[in-house]
């Protein structure tokens, strides 16, 4: 339809994001945190119980921190501190500062997950919105499961915080990509 260009370039952008996340699913982040520090199996359970409590209060919070930025804006100004986070995690050089700065990103970080599905459909009309929700979605699952061969390569060759890092480079690119992409581009409820 006529959104065809836009929904293929969202499409390309999520799926660089999609496999920047790939690069750290929890079991990858898990095996980092009892290399380099000697967590616990234990106590990373407790860690990402609270982790997860965290994103989904950040899914939650985006709703009402949209209403006032945009969504576009709520994607990206969260995404990105979030990432300095992970990148700052690699180079802690303690446990406590580490786990603290990887809560804070678990604060922010799924804030675009809602506001992302909310700017696809806003920018589309209403016959296209399956179809974008599909030709988004796929490419992204798909790069996401690439990734984590590359991490489980890295940490096999010692080179412990190339995840992190990776990860926090890609989604900053990608934010920054996805900005300046659609800055203009309106969705119908008013401001990006």
């Amino acid at each position: 339809g006529p959104s065809r260009r836009i929904v293929t370039h969202l499409a390309l952008l999520f799926s660089v994001d999609a496999f920047a996340g790939g690069l750290l699913v929890n079991s990858l982040l898990t095996l980092w945190l009892i290399q380099r520090f000697g967590l616990s199996l234990g106590a990373a359970g407790q860690f990402f119980f609270w982790a997860g409590l965290l994103s989904a209060g950040s899914q939650l919070a985006a709703a009402p921190l949209s209403r006032r930025i945009g969504l576009l804006n709520t994607m990206v100004f969260t995404h990105i501190p979030s990432s300095v986070c992970l990148i700052a995690a690699a180079f802690s050089p303690s446990l406590a500062l580490t786990l603290a700065l990887l809560l804070l990103r678990s604060a922010l970080s799924q804030m675009d997950v809602p506001t992302r599905s909310a700017y696809v459909m806003s920018i589309v009309t209403p016959a296209e919105r399956p179809a974008a929700t599909s030709f988004t979605a796929v490419p992204r699952s798909l790069a996401a499961a690439l990734a984590p061969a590359l991490s489980g390569m890295l940490l096999g060759l010692g080179w412990l915080g190339a995840p992190l890092v990776a990860c926090g480079l890609l989604k900053i690119s990608y934010d920054l990509s996805l900005l300046v992409s659609f800055r203009r581009v309106r969705p119908d409820g008013g401001s990006s």
